[in-house]
């Protein structure tokens, strides 16, 4: 009894997680798209809508109004998340950092590595990588990026050789790829590497080190003012 009265308390927190998720995220999506909610109820009442009314033509409106129910809830489900996604991206287009966030969510078989290299602009190069090799993904300015880019392709062709590598500068002008587009970009790349290949690539790669663990930090709280290295990139 003691176990069942706690897995129902543990089923409970869940949901209760999930649905308190589900309310953030709609007043997230609500501030850069106002009208989500009457679209996701449309959307619901007009697929309900429909199937009740092919029930009653067919002589089972209990049966397709089961099914219009389960069906509304599914298309509402999808909707919303397709618009949550759009805000989502809408409000990160812009700020430093946002292709990383990006890559935190391609999803698995992928390992992400942000801010890999680094200059004084904060123009930034993430690398991912996965089936179809490496993927290194810059933001910031156009022309400052292509030589981040050059450079660590340079600093990598000494580790992994035989691993395809692949570039994404984020952006909307041409030879770009939009923040929202950059997931779907890399997984339409040909998967190229065996499962131990990308084990082997990461572990070289995490030998190498990144910006981030070459850097010299100082311990304690970092002191104010503290201002990047002269000499362009962060090595």
């Amino acid at each position: 009894m003691a176990r069942k009265a706690n897995t129902e308390g543990a089923d409970s927190a869940e949901n209760a997680g999930r649905l308190k998720q589900i309310a953030l995220t709609y007043k997230m999506t609500r501030r850069t798209d106002p009208k989500v909610g009457l679209v996701v109820a449309g959307v619901g009442i007009i697929t309900f809508g429909v199937l009740l009314g092919i029930g009653f033509l067919i002589g089972h409106p209990v049966y397709a109004g089961i099914l219009g129910f389960v069906l509304a809830l599914l298309a509402m489900a999808i909707i919303f998340g397709r618009r949550a996604e759009r805000a989502a991206f809408g409000q990160m287009e812009g700020q430093p950092g946002a292709a990383a966030a990006v890559l935190d969510r391609v999803g698995r078989g992928w390992t992400t590595t942000p801010a890999v290299a680094m200059n004084r602009s904060q123009d930034v190069v993430h690398r991912a990588v996965g089936k179809a090799g490496i993927v290194l993904v810059a933001e910031g300015n156009p022309n400052r990026v292509k030589s981040l880019l050059a450079a660590e392709k340079k600093r990598m062709a000494r580790i992994v050789v035989d691993v395809p590598v692949h570039d994404i500068i984020v952006g909307d002008g041409e030879g770009q790829v939009p923040l929202k587009k950059v997931r779907t970009t890399m997984l339409k790349l040909p998967r190229v590497l065996t499962g131990p290949q990308v084990t082997a690539a990461n572990d070289r790669l995490r030998a190498m080190g990144d910006l981030m663990s070459n850097m010299p930090l100082p311990k304690g709280p970092m002191p104010k003012g503290m201002r990047m290295p002269r000499g362009g990139k962060m090595r």
